[in-house]
């Protein structure tokens, strides 16, 4: 049997105690299934005479037993998530109850539902494009309120209608010059030069826009990987008990308390910092702390794994070579510069001046003061990109629409370098239509079953 043509259930909120559980059947006997276990209150109302966007209250029998007060939602076919029948069924929340009504469904016949089944019949049903389908989870994970506010554009299709604009304009394009070239005899208007590499361009730069986005999304939508490093007694540990909230690192005068990275996710302004606090980084010595040493090794270790690093300097003292030879392994990276202790600094001009061929921006600070907060995520959300990104516009929001946007933009470049160089318009309409294959890849209009299964491999069950 087609699986399409199964009746699966699942439970569609988190496992565990709370208020309720929500059990959701969809497929094309969700209404027989569901009424082989669920009596109505009123003893004149049927499961399946029930209209959608309607409500029932009774409980759910299992083995002939009454168990759980239930409320059914009924929707049906078209209007539901998933283009079918759907029934919502709602018990006390818990293990039991909620184990209970699934086992009653699968004795009546429905088949559990497998990872992100009800999003992809959704697709199957064209409720959904693909991007939108990907947008579902990342709504889900998102972090912060901008984070969902851009995964909720993708899901309410703004990142297809981004997409199709662009694909509009390559296909005119296209077909104009599949005119010119295969057909020379008709009347085809000529394209010009200039009409044809300012499109190309336009759309190229309309892609552009939309891969630079993709990284302050991701920071977004999943937060991002941040190491707090400097030298030891410097304020790293105090810096990470101001943004986490409370002391989650000893703090004491004594270099080198810190040994091993302290993780701690915080959230700062919109973004999450999966933090890591780490040891002091100075020159133990071959007879040195053996333990100090390896956590200074893991020290420099993470600093590569970093996607952004908070590097801590002490602002009341003289910037030291073990200060700038920090500053000189920063460079090129998402680096932020932080002068501590300005509580305690007379001047830090000279210091700023210093550390500035390394970093993108120097922020002076007091780690003991909640008033430092407000810089920081300013000037974190500046580093990242995340500041000036238009949570409410389509963005890319995955490694594959990532990796497809690219096959576009390049086979795009390559198309105006054809033109370029003299190759003619036969060269650039091959161009074209990979970058129109591309998008397609992209949108879902032409993925393969590996591309939408991919796609659905990280989704959780019940959604």
């Amino acid at each position: 049997m087609d699986r399409l043509e199964q009746t699966i259930c699942a439970l569609a909120t988190p496992p565990g105690e709370g208020g309720i559980a929500v059990i959701r059947v969809s497929g094309p006997d969700a209404y027989p299934i569901v009424e082989k276990i669920f009596v109505p209150v009123r003893a004149n109302r049927r499961v399946a005479d029930a209209k959608g966007y309607t409500a029932m209250l009774g409980h759910y029998i299992l083995r002939g037993e009454e168990m759980d007060e239930t409320v059914a939602l009924f929707y049906r076919t078209p209007h539901s998530y998933t283009g079918e029948d759907v029934i919502e069924l709602s018990v006390h929340g818990g293990t039991a109850m909620a184990d209970g009504l699934l086992e009653a469904l699968v004795l009546a016949g429905a088949a559990p539902a497998g990872p992100g089944e009800f999003t992809r019949r959704a697709l199957e049903h064209g409720k959904l494009s693909l991007t939108q389908a990907e947008a579902v989870m990342e709504v889900i994970g998102a972090n912060g309120r901008q984070g969902a506010a851009l995964a909720k554009s993708a899901l309410d299709g703004r990142l297809a209608q981004r997409i199709g604009t662009i694909q509009t304009a390559l296909q005119s394009l296209n077909a104009h010059l599949t005119a010119w070239v295969d057909y020379p005899e008709e009347d085809v208007p000529e394209l010009s030069d200039a009409a044809l590499t300012g499109t190309l361009a336009l759309q190229k730069q309309e892609l552009d826009d939309l891969i630079a986005g993709y990284g302050a999304g991701a920071v977004l939508r999943h937060g991002v990987d941040c190491v707090l490093l400097g030298r030891p007694n410097v304020g790293k540990s105090t810096l990470l008990n101001l943004l986490a909230g409370f002391d989650r690192a000893i703090v004491t005068p004594v270099a080198g308390t810190t040994r091993d990275i302290v993780e701690q996710a915080v959230q700062l302004g919109e973004i999450r910092l999966n933090l890591f606090d780490t040891a002091g980084v100075r020159e133990v010595g071959a007879d040195g702390d053996a333990i100090e040493a390896e956590g200074i090794r893991r020290s420099w270790k993470k600093l590569d794994e970093a996607g952004l690093v908070l590097a801590v300097f002490d602002a009341a003292q003289p910037l030291t070579e073990s200060d700038l030879d920090i500053a000189r392994r920063c460079q090129g990276r998402p680096a932020l510069a932080i002068l501590n202790k300005q509580d305690l600094a007379e001047d830090t001009e000279a210091a700023r001046l210093q550390l500035q061929p390394y970093f993108k921006k120097v922020l002076t600070l007091c780690a003991k003061d909640a008033a430092s907060l407000q810089p920081l995520s300013a000037a974190v959300a500046e580093l990242l990109g995340t500041a000036k990104l238009d949570p409410r516009a389509g963005q890319l929001c995955s490694a594959r629409q990532l990796a497809a946007a690219t096959r576009a933009r390049d086979a795009l470049a390559e198309a105006l370098r054809a033109e370029a160089d003299g190759f003619g318009l036969d060269a650039v309409a091959v161009c074209l239509t990979d970058a129109l294959q591309a998008l397609c890849d992209l949108t879902g209009e032409d993925a393969a079953d590996a591309t939408i299964d991919e796609v659905f491999e990280t989704f959780c069950v019940g959604k």
